[in-house]
């Protein structure tokens, strides 16, 4: 199977043909990873980009928003709530599980980029031990009240978009939960993310189909699932050399379950609820919020 790019992407994306991977060099996946429910959709490398690392194809067209208002009146106000559904939740945490495991690293030290009052990460097992774990976000109250966090920083990467605080080869892990597409200047952001991760360590940009549309940039809103996939992995392949860039599908779909044969309703009336109450359980799982990761490794 192979995608082009006009098959997936919206006509507002289609002026940047430097950016999109050809029909004939996307490599699309049809393999899972170790992890039962991520699913690798495709990978990137230089092949697929005309440009190269250093320049940069946005506009600001495409990086504009509706409300272009400082962000730190945005989210003077805490909120404390999730932004995906409990599925989704589960499917990122246990992917965290998983590539923080692989990384057999005796502890993990862990930034959160655009964090808040929770990160999400796994509980601390005998595969995975935690070192620091940094927040950096833009509510003070938020970021206290996240018990994940070692210590964090107000900051907002939108109008500082540096993290100088860090010095090179600080983090075996980067992370950002449903922001990615509120960065109004993502080569610098990954430029930095690239420079504070250490050698072999991973940055994980995970985001769903939910946003704040008046904060997301054009482009954004504009594209489909694949699209924003796409935009995402152009993120790291303009920002530095990355070993490898991926794009994950870490979602289950639960297979529905067997309908049983009517005679067998017939002689036991409760084999037809137990199937409707499991069938309405798996229904409402596959509907819940998609949720995808591009990762890049150092």
């Amino acid at each position: 199977m192979r995608l082009s790019p006009s098959s997936f992407l919206p006509s507002v994306l289609l002026h940047h043909p430097p950016l999109f991977p050809s029909s004939s060099s996307r490599r699309v996946s049809s393999s899972s990873s170790s992890s039962l429910a991520a699913k690798s959709i495709c990978t990137f490398d230089n092949t697929d980009f005309t440009g190269t690392q250093g320049d940069w194809p946005y506009t600001n067209a495409d990086l504009n928003r509706l409300d272009n208002s400082v962000d730190t009146i945005f989210y003077d106000e805490p909120r404390f709530v999730t932004h995906i559904d409990d599925s989704a939740i589960k499917a990122l945490t246990n992917y965290y599980a998983m590539e923080f495991a692989s990384l057999n690293k005796d502890t993990l030290d862990i930034l959160d980029l655009c964090s808040s009052w929770v990160s999400h990460l796994p509980d601390e097992s005998d595969t995975i031990k935690y070192g620091k774990v940094v927040g950096v976000g833009m509510n003070e109250k938020e970021l206290s009240n996240n018990e994940r966090l070692t210590y964090y920083d107000v900051q907002d990467l939108n109008n500082e978009p540096t993290l100088s605080q860090f010095k090179d080869n600080s983090f075996d892990v980067v992370c950002n939960v449903v922001s990615v597409d509120y960065l109004t200047k993502p080569l610098e952001i990954f430029r930095e993310v690239y420079r504070i991760l250490r050698p072999g360590g991973i940055s994980l940009m995970s985001f769903s189909n939910r946003c704040f549309p008046t904060k997301a940039i054009a482009m954004w809103l504009q594209a489909d699932d694949i699209g924003r996939l796409t935009i995402v992995g152009s993120y790291y392949h303009y920002s530095a050399r990355w070993t490898s860039i991926e794009a994950l599908d870490i979602k289950d779909t639960l297979v529905p379950p067997q309908r049983p044969a009517v005679g067998d309703v017939m002689k036991n009336p409760a084999l037809g609820l137990a199937w409707m109450n499991a069938a309405s359980a798996v229904a409402k799982t596959n509907q819940g919020d998609p949720m995808y990761v591009v990762k890049g490794v150092k």
